[in-house]
């Protein structure tokens, strides 16, 4: 099966063009951007310091492989300043708070309110009521589970973290 494309006949004018106001409905690039190293890591502080100290040995993409606990991170970031990786005192210490936001498993049934809200991102209040349910009824069993103790708003964050979700 052959599949045609056609391009709609546009009338040629020998006068300058002018350019068109955008409508919102088109832009000069309709294809989405692809997905570059640096769009698959979250903003925040410790993002540039990743691709800075990195870059040299192996470059940042090799955090996307796998998820480390806080002090595995911290491990692998002593390793890597002992193996020669630059960095100043203030950038090791926000990797390690970027990695360990972004790239560490989130332990649903024992992480404290505090790093449930972190890890989340989402309100202090919401990690509380995740404790809470917990502490009431007992382990969380399941991403739905989850989202009825966080309550609606917090379900597209946790839709967004559902790979590191430990139960």
């Amino acid at each position: 099966m052959a599949i045609v494309v056609q391009t709609p006949s546009v009338p040629v004018s020998t006068a300058s063009p002018e350019p068109l106001a955008p409508t919102g409905l088109f832009t000069a690039n309709p294809q989405p951007p692809a997905p570059t190293e640096a769009t698959r890591f979250p903003d925040g502080p410790g993002r540039d310091a990743i691709f800075k100290v990195c870059k040299d040995c192996h470059g940042p993409e090799s955090v996307l492989a796998q998820l480390k606990t806080r002090d595995e991170w911290s491990k692998t970031l002593d390793e890597m300043a002992a193996n020669g990786a630059q960095g100043s005192d203030r950038e090791w210490t926000d990797i390690l708070e970027y990695l360990a936001r972004h790239f560490s498993p989130i332990a649903v049934n024992k992480a404290t309110a505090t790093d449930l809200a972190a890890t989340l991102d989402v309100p202090a209040a919401v990690g509380e009521a995740i404790v809470r349910a917990r502490t009431e009824k007992g382990r969380l069993a399941s991403i739905d589970e989850l989202k009825q103790a966080a309550g609606g708003d917090a379900a597209a964050k946790i839709d967004a973290r559902k790979d590191r979700l430990v139960f």
